[in-house]
């Protein structure tokens, strides 16, 4: 594990705590990974009562997020780390506040705990660090706090070489900036693709540009998303889609309007965000500060230092978008109060309304890979071995079931055997084996996907993605076993 992982453990160790107590069950930690997130909701509340009048509403855009609800389905890292992230700068924005040590010593072990659940949770030291001289104008007693973090993570870095013969830290930065450079794209494509994913999971944007902005500012946003689609479409936009380039292009061509359609919104949604955090420099001081390096530095990392584009990388950036909305609701003249109620309201209802769909459709695409694991093993259930092709949920009930990997260094395979192939696209891993072939369709009817090779939408890696989700008629997933003759 050492050799492939490229998270810190802590999330790990979460589960397994949780698991000594309700069990291995999927539903059972799934609800121990929720609780995260409630806690990450809690703190954006406390958070942006700091920055503004209205932090139930940073709080609820928070939740109503594809990025968080879509992630709060799952039982991965992120949300875990960003509650700690939320609870660190409350905590130590209060010590500010107060001098108290004690406040800084919990920031420092909440830093702590989140660069150990996600590696990113680092780059909370530098944002408070900035925050604190530009509030400060002078280092104080506060800064020997942000060795605690700093230290910890060297420790960890120097344990794990040790232990493994490379450090993890080291060992993640490698793979993410070779997977980088197996890319080859130009950094225009970078950004207008980091734009897609930021406007389509924050969709936030979106929902309350209208309010926000002019409509001479959202036609020229719109009108600039539109010409970077048709720069994008046409293939004037060096994507790097790796060495199935040619056939993504040419799937993506064959669903051009609904993508365009999509690509347009997200990327001026995206546009949107990054121009929210802009315009709230006009106030100065430390809080505009904060939140300009929070959103801007979630970006960049996301488009040119992450290892893919994906809504995880994005999801750090949404409870400061919140709150940054929040202050631009405040600043607005001219409208009244019950018409801006009603617009804000329909806003966060839709956008509720998007995320829940987006959740449900995730939901049933994860749950398609137990359902194709039981329908193969049923029909499999004679002589010889079952193999299987494949990761993620797929390999998990498929190892669950009795499976065994297929190991391509060394085949252990023999006439008679069966082996179960996700059907990956476009490649085509069955052409490698040789025997009789049974196809297997899942349905997918949700009209949604998160992962949409064919369309383009990849949620979780960008790889031959340009955007996150996409509504739309799903295929069904599709899934081979062949019974080896040879």
């Amino acid at each position: 594990m050492a050799e492939v992982t490229q998270n810190p453990p802590l999330a790990c160790y979460y589960l397994a705590t949780a698991a000594h107590f309700v069990g291995w069950s999927e539903r059972a930690l799934h609800l121990a990974f929720l609780l995260p997130t409630i806690a990450l909701v809690l703190g954006t509340y406390r958070l942006a009562k700091k920055f503004t009048r209205s932090p139930w509403f940073a709080a609820v855009a928070t939740l109503l997020t594809p990025a968080l609800l879509v992630s709060a389905c799952s039982t991965m890292c992120d949300p875990m780390m960003l509650s700690l992230w939320i609870w660190a700068t409350i905590f130590w924005i209060e010590g500010m506040d107060s001098g108290k040590p004690w406040l800084f010593a919990s920031s420092a072990v909440l830093i702590t705990a989140s660069e150990l659940t996600k590696y990113f949770g680092a780059a909370l030291i530098p944002l408070l660090l900035a925050y604190s001289l530009l509030r400060q104008r002078r280092l104080g007693h506060w800064a020997w706090y942000l060795l605690m973090p700093i230290s910890a993570l060297i420790g960890y870095e120097l344990l794990s070489a040790r232990m493994y013969g490379h450090g993890l830290l080291k060992t993640a930065a490698e793979f993410s900036a070779t997977r980088r450079l197996g890319y080859h794209s130009s950094k225009g494509a970078k950004v207008l693709i980091g734009l897609s994913y930021a406007g389509g999971c924050t969709l936030l944007g979106s929902l309350f540009a209208p309010i926000i902005w002019s409509r001479k500012q959202i036609a020229t946003v719109v009108l600039a998303s539109g010409v970077a689609v048709f720069f994008i479409m046409h293939g004037w936009v060096r994507l790097g889609l790796g060495a199935e380039g040619a056939a993504a292009r040419s799937a993506r061509h064959a669903h051009w309007e609904i993508i365009s359609l999509h690509l347009i919104v997200f990327i001026a949604a995206g546009i949107s965000v990054l121009a929210l955090a802009i315009a709230d420099l006009k106030e100065p001081g430390a809080d505009s500060l904060l939140l300009f390096l929070w959103v801007a530095g979630t970006f960049w990392f996301t488009a040119f230092l992450n290892w893919t584009m994906n809504a995880r990388s994005i999801l750090p950036m949404v409870p400061a978008v919140g709150i940054l909305l929040a202050r631009r609701l405040e600043s607005l003249d001219g409208q009244s109060i019950r018409r801006l109620r009603f617009s804000v309201a329909s806003a966060l209802l839709v956008a509720g309304i998007v995320s829940v769909w987006l959740a449900r459709a995730d939901s049933e695409l994860a749950n398609s890979a137990r359902t194709a694991a039981l329908l193969i093993r049923e029909n499999t259930s004679g002589s010889g071995d079952l193999w299987f092709v494949g990761h993620s949920g797929f390999q998990y009930y498929m190892e669950a079931l009795g499976g065994r990997p297929y190991d391509w260094s060394h085949p252990q395979t023999k006439k008679g055997d069966y082996v179960a192939i996700f059907q990956l696209w476009p490649r085509d891993e069955m052409l490698k084996f040789h025997g009789s072939r049974e196809d297997f369709l899942i349905p997918i009817h949700s009209h949604a996907s998160t992962n949409c090779a064919m369309c383009g939408a990849g949620f979780y890696y960008s790889y031959w993605f340009v955007m996150p989700y996409i509504f739309e008629r799903v295929h069904p997933e599709k899934y081979v076993v062949v019974r080896l003759t040879e």
